[in-house]
């Protein structure tokens, strides 16, 4: 397989993919490309109808959206094990990475996912409200499956894969949070793929200042 990912600095949804398949240790080859580059549109275009990663190909398959590409890892390579086993937690593990994949657009916005800052911004009410939802989903399934692996869903699944660049923006822009988000965030930053990307991600020098928002702070 190759994964075709964004500046591990900013890109939230390369880190989705890469993660679900670095968490299991799939045999994979990275291919890095640099953001709102004319190599990154030159090395896509032949390759994905939309010019955005990540973009997953795997033999003569091509996948180029980022939860089609966790369901297709899921289940060629997972056996299934990525999702809740129960069909009904299942059924809400997907609900909640389909509200993430197409919903907080104002915290996206407003917050996008720069790991190498520590800035500071003015949010909008709806970028608010966008954080006290997901707290509450935090709360609500660390309540019910925290006492486990701490996982959203007790073990870890595509649904910590997806909120895992939340997790990254919280930290840059010191939103503050109650103690099972922030216990729930600690042991995000303590997964081994985590640690390896923020490591990366640390590295780069690339500058897309579309996604350096707010200011530093003092």
């Amino acid at each position: 397989m190759k994964l075709y990912i964004g500046n591990k600095n900013y890109s939230t949804w390369s880190l989705r993919a890469w993660l679900l398949i670095e968490k299991y240790k799939l045999n994979f080859e990275e291919v890095a490309l640099k953001l709102e580059t004319p190599a990154f549109y030159q090395a896509l275009s032949e390759l994905s109808p939309t010019q955005k990663v990540p973009l997953l190909v795997d033999g003569d398959l091509v996948v180029w959206e980022s939860l089609a590409i966790c369901e297709y890892i899921n289940e060629a390579y997972l056996c299934g094990q990525a999702w809740p086993c129960c069909p009904k937690l299942r059924a809400r593990a997907r609900a909640l990475s389909a509200q993430m994949h197409s919903g907080f657009l104002a915290l996206r916005a407003e917050m996008p996912m720069n790991i190498r800052a520590q800035r500071r911004v003015e949010l909008s009410p709806a970028a608010q409200k966008d954080i006290a939802r997901i707290a509450q989903i935090w709360r609500q399934q660390l309540t019910e499956f925290g006492a486990q692996e701490g996982w959203l869903f007790g073990n870890w699944s595509i649904v910590d894969a997806m909120f895992a660049p939340v997790v990254m923006r919280f930290i840059s822009y010191g939103i503050e949070l109650g103690p099972l988000e922030k216990a729930y965030m600690k042991k995000v930053l303590a997964c081994p793929a985590i640690q390896k990307w923020r490591a990366d991600a640390l590295l780069e020098q690339d500058i897309v200042e579309s996604d350096e928002a707010g200011v530093p702070y003092p």
